[in-house]
């Protein structure tokens, strides 16, 4: 473990996903909440948890045990009971882009498009909240597209261009020390990909099978699901 990191596997730590059953369990947006709360916060216990997010600790708690089930978060040392603090195992997760069996790219569908949701949910809250943030965060900020005619080959060469860009701020998420004092949680989403049909295309959802694992109702009522990347950070 690197001094100082908030993930117990280090600042670069990756975890890959591959059985198609985590892949759906981790598909809740509360899930995608709080480990994403885990890999910038630190280890928080259930009861913090809920406060940030505005869910009920029981609910928090539960979610959390699930993230320790599917390996994406630990018992941190200290605590007890809901007041024990949990870790994120590592800072960011790897879902296959391409599967071959097709009960796994049904569940990595579905895992992508909860967190492209959620990917979007974080631009409109920017959006509607960008009038008043101050000017010079305003005038920061990046918004737009390019349309541009490439090969496989060099769309995998813009991919990695632009990985080799961020590489050099990858470590500040992980370790607090390093984030400059003025500095802000900031989104940078990454899609690079084929456009299907003409422009104006809009997709159908992709089926969703359910969320695995929900507590009884008697324990508590939990809204619905998520993901996370953080990297995909999430």
């Amino acid at each position: 473990m690197a001094e100082n990191s908030i993930a117990a596997g280090g600042p670069r730590s990756i975890k890959r996903i591959t059985d198609p059953k985590a892949l759906r369990a981790l598909a809740h947006p509360i899930r995608m909440s709080l480990i994403g709360l885990l890999r910038t916060e630190g280890p928080l216990t259930a009861t913090r948890a809920a406060e940030l997010l505005g869910e009920s600790s029981a609910t928090c708690s539960f979610h959390l045990r699930q993230l320790g089930k599917y390996g994406m978060a630990e018992e941190a040392p200290g605590g007890q009971g809901r007041e024990r603090p949990w870790q994120a195992t590592t800072m960011s997760t790897d879902v296959p882009d391409f599967a071959g069996d097709p009960d796994l790219a049904a569940a990595s569908g579905l895992y992508r498009s909860v967190l492209a949701e959620r990917y979007f949910e974080w631009l409109r809250l920017w959006l509607a909240q960008q009038p008043g943030e101050p000017a010079e965060w305003q005038r920061a900020d990046v918004f737009g597209d390019r349309l541009l005619y490439l090969t496989v080959t060099e769309l995998s060469e813009l991919g990695q261009k632009m990985h080799d860009v961020f590489d050099e701020y990858v470590d500040r998420t992980a370790r607090p020390e390093l984030r400059p004092p003025d500095s802000r949680l900031i989104s940078v989403l990454q899609f690079a990909f084929p456009v299907i049909g003409p422009l104006g295309a809009t997709a159908k959802p992709p089926a969703n099978s359910g969320q695995a694992d929900e507590p009884a109702r008697a324990v508590d009522t939990l809204p619905g699901g998520e993901t996370l990347p953080g990297g995909d950070a999430l």
